[in-house]
């Protein structure tokens, strides 16, 4: 792996390039290496494990941090990555709003994420990893919901809903959890959809969901309602 760091706008470029010298890849995959559960055929018969989701979720990663990474290959002779990364100097990190750097820490704080797709959940728990609070998976409504009735009661602090699932969506799972007769009734819910519109985010909270975070969640927002939910519950205990 090859480093380099330069300086640019007040801020520091970090520029990665890997590279290896595998088997490869054919010029007309390249296009879909960042497709979900898209492997290249000589992947899938040379029997290297994996099912597609390791570049998809590298790339949302890294386009979440307003980086780029692109990628070179040749079949049989290697592949080439390019990472470019900028982070605030030092200076600028001490000058950043306390709020922003208090918050980082939610340790001990249980978080259900309900999320029917294999890579966004990915993401979303990678996300969720850097606030150090315990996360659970629910894949789908129903399950949601079952997972609430085994736990004990108020075991967790919030939820991030999915809202276009199989078998139980969102708003369905939602209208249920309203009507527990228990602390559970009363635990945040955050509608997640790529639908942004309005009216979308009015329904949700029509229906008793809190916030509304459109698709792909970014990071900051995500940090806000965090702090909004939990530091609002740590102020009334």
């Amino acid at each position: 792996m090859i480093q380099e760091i330069s300086f640019e706008n007040n801020k520091v470029k970090y520029h990665f390039i890997i590279i290896d010298n595998g088997i490869g890849m054919k010029e007309d995959f390249l296009p879909h290496i960042f497709e979900e559960f898209a492997r290249e055929k000589t992947s899938t018969e040379s029997k290297v494990p994996g099912v597609g989701l390791g570049l998809p979720i590298v790339k949302s990663l890294i386009d979440m941090m307003n980086g780029t990474i692109q990628v070179e290959s040749k079949l049989n002779k290697g592949t080439k990555f390019t990472v470019e990364l900028s982070f605030l100097t030092s200076l600028q990190v001490e000058n950043v709003n306390e709020r922003n750097t208090s918050t980082l820490d939610f340790s001990g704080k249980h978080i259900l994420l309900v999320e029917d797709n294999e890579l966004n959940a990915e993401i979303g728990i990678e996300l969720l990893n850097t606030f150090k609070v315990i996360i659970d998976l629910a894949k789908n409504g129903e399950e949601c919901i079952k997972i609430l009735e085994k736990m004990p009661e108020g075991y967790y602090d919030l939820i991030l809903m999915d809202i276009q699932m199989p078998i139980m969506d969102g708003y369905e799972a939602t209208k249920i959890i309203r009507s527990f007769n228990n602390k559970n009734a009363q635990i945040p819910i955050i509608a997640m959809t790529a639908n942004a519109f309005e009216e979308d985010r009015k329904h949700a909270l029509q229906l008793g969901m809190n916030e509304h975070l459109a698709k792909p969640v970014d990071i900051e927002k995500l940090k806000d309602v965090l702090t909004k939910y939990f530091n609002h519950e740590k102020r009334e205990k």
